[in-house]
């Protein structure tokens, strides 16, 4: 293991551990606190949260995002909910539960100590949200409502409709917001990081450009906040708006962030089917559907009767039929495998046969119409809009798609990734979902790194390292800048014949067909072959138009894939390194006799951890070992 890789976690008992490193944490006088800067990449709420807050204690903050606003970040697009164990419910639900439920969910891939930590302020976040005015739903006496959601047999989602991420992200932007007001806080919108900045291994500023003007900056900071969300659009078809990408955090993994797990990518299993060619993307639709939804196909192959049409006795219910104890409610990497195996078997549904129903008749028959429309109208009404079908009257069809990224660069307990004061937060890290996030457990890490971790951990670097004293006319700016400078004058200068989309989209077929829903050596060993054939054909003729002195979104889109060109052999890598099934990760080769994962514990509890040994180089590999001493890893069932 590399002398880098260090949790930092403290032992003792696990409820205690938090409490007693913040209490070890070195603090800062207010009166020194503007004197720092801190540079925080993204603000989604992992960014705006921990922007809000720092500024709120005093530093000065510099915030960068690509959108045209702050509240566009791609956390508004989250649907389902924010878990917390508020035990609401009564329903037995407890901190531990949580934390419980998370370790297994990811199939015994995290760090006991995160996971714990994370259950912990779960509750906190929600008295956050609430006092910042977050509209949650609530029960006809005023309470906050509950729902269940994949991989748990409480009810402990807080929710608003449809809209959760949304209504969030407004509540960390009017935070933000305020601070921006009080001159603590300055946003430069529609402005790219395009590389970091380190001298002596600690994280010192960024190169930017504006995505308007094209102009080129250098920014110094004392600390580094990177916070710019996964990676999923690297299989071109995703739920994921197309602005989303990795080149933030892959450019300090060239500058030495080690990178964790990037394998594990979380694939959703209730998204509207792929119609055809023309898609640039996918639409999610909430697994919070599936509380009130039954999932099922035909059992006869190949039978495209119109839904209402088949008798109940010629349908199979078979997350029901297979997982009695959780039915429509197990994990997503569970739910996806599953409606993969029907419908690779003659089952599926739709002109492409890849789709299966998710069926509201009977909820609609017990509970009203109109009760319904109140919990999932919203989504209802969009899924109406993008398929011309009412949900209300025909099932649903949905079918698996790349969703959400587990995998991410590596941190301590601290949240502080191999380079100092480099600080990740959100989907950007690895932390806390192992090989699974269970559902409405995104928001729930971000607003918990933003609002809880980061305004202790990042005040405690500063008080022990003190201020880097880097300008941006130090030699590490200019050689970064001219590095900025020259790739993108290459890919100007190419003027080939092929559209950056084209080689996204052939990308994006190899790992979906290769690394996907279910991977094996001689699939990965291919798209290991075939990707650095693409990269290079990529750099040969691409064609982009237009310069680098204005807007230029072909350029944009250019420097991005060309980022999703080499993280691509990094993801497969990966993947036929691990020979072991585990969460999303589903090796062909290791699967119990019902089709389950099969773990190997003696040989991969630990988390993989890459180094980048320089261009044509293979990257190095790590291992950071996982100790579970309150959730001993077993055969994960929801039957």
């Amino acid at each position: 293991m590399s002398e880098k890789i260090r949790a930092t976690a403290p032992d003792g008992p696990i409820e205690t551990r938090w409490e007693r490193r913040r209490f070890e944490y070195k603090l800062v006088n207010p009166s020194n606190r503007r004197k720092y800067t801190v540079i925080v990449i993204g603000s989604g709420l992992a960014g705006a949260s921990a922007a809000a807050s720092l500024g709120e204690l005093g530093y000065r903050i510099k915030v960068f995002c690509y959108q045209d606003s702050a509240r566009r970040a791609h956390s508004i697009a989250a649907q389902g909910g924010i878990n917390a164990a508020k035990n609401y419910q009564n329903d037995n639900d407890s901190i531990f539960r949580l934390f419980y439920d998370t370790v297994k969910g990811g199939d015994f891939r995290a760090r006991e100590s995160n996971v714990y930590r994370l259950a912990q302020v779960s509750n906190n976040i929600i008295d956050q949200c609430v006092a910042q005015g977050v509209p949650f739903a609530r029960e006809y006496g005023g309470t906050l409502a509950n729902r269940s959601f994949g991989g748990a047999q409480v009810s402990r989602t807080f929710y608003a409709r449809g809209q959760t991420g949304q209504q969030l992200l407004l509540g960390a932007y009017q935070a933000l917001s305020r601070q921006v007001a009080a001159g603590t806080v300055t946003i430069f919108p529609r402005t790219e990081m395009l590389d970091l900045v380190v001298e002596k291994n600690r994280a010192v500023g960024i190169i930017a450009r504006n995505m308007i003007t094209g102009e080129i900056t250098r920014h110094a900071g004392d600390v580094v906040v990177l916070a710019s969300g996964g990676y999923g659009n690297i299989f071109f078809l995703s739920t994921n708006a197309k602005g989303c990408n990795a080149s933030a955090a892959w450019r300090s993994f060239r500058r030495g962030a080690f990178f964790a797990n990037p394998c594990f990518t979380q694939i959703h299993p209730t998204c509207i089917p792929v119609s055809g060619d023309y898609q640039s993307k996918l639409t999610l639709m909430s697994e919070s559907l599936r509380n009130d939804g039954r999932v099922w196909v035909p059992k006869k192959k190949g039978d495209k009767r119109p839904p209402n049409e088949i008798p109940e006795e010629e349908r199979d219910y078979y997350l029901e039929r297979r997982y009695p104890a959780f039915g429509n409610l197990v994990p997503r990497d569970v739910a996806s495998r599953a409606a993969k195996v029907v419908c690779d078997a003659g089952h599926g549904v739709g002109e492409s046969g890849f789709g299966v129903y998710l069926d509201f008749s009977e909820a609609i028959e017990r509970l009203g119409e109109e009760t319904i429309r109140q919990r999932y109208g919203n989504l209802f009404h969009m899924y109406e809009k993008i398929t011309g079908e009412n949900p209300y009257r025909t099932p649903m069809r949905i079918y698996p798609a790349v969703h959400y990224t587990m995998g991410g660069l590596w941190v301590d307990y601290d949240l502080m990734s191999t380079i100092d004061g480099l600080f990740v937060a959100g989907e950007a890290n690895f932390s806390d979902h192992g090989a699974n996030r269970l559902g409405a457990s995104a928001l729930m890490q971000g607003l918990a790194d933003g609002y809880f971790v980061l305004p202790y951990s990042v005040p405690n670097f500063l008080a022990t390292a003190g201020h880097s004293e880097a300008t941006p006319d130090d030699p590490e700016f200019l050689s970064a800048e001219r590095e900025v400078e020259d790739r993108i004058r290459r890919l100007l200068s190419i003027n080939g014949s092929r559209t950056v989309d084209s080689f996204h989209r052939e990308l994006g077929m190899v790992l979906w067909q290769h690394c996907g829903m279910a991977r094996n050596r001689q699939g990965l060993e291919e798209a290991l072959k075939r990707i650095p054939e693409i990269r290079a054909a990529f750099w040969k003729d691409v064609k982009v138009p237009g310069s680098a002195e204005t807007l230029n979104q072909a350029l944009e889109k250019a420097g991005r894939v060309a980022d999703f060109l080499e993280m691509a052999e990094l993801l497969c890598r990966d993947a036929l390194e691990r020979e072991e099934s585990c969460g999303c990760h589903f090796r062909e080769e290791y699967q119990t006799e019902e089709g389950e994962c099969r773990r190997n514990d003696e040989d991969f509890a630990h988390t993989a951890v890459w180094e980048f040994a320089g261009d044509e180089k293979p990257p190095v590999r790590h291992k950071e070992n996982l100790k579970f001493e309150y959730v001993k890893p077993s055969q994960r069932s929801y039957k």
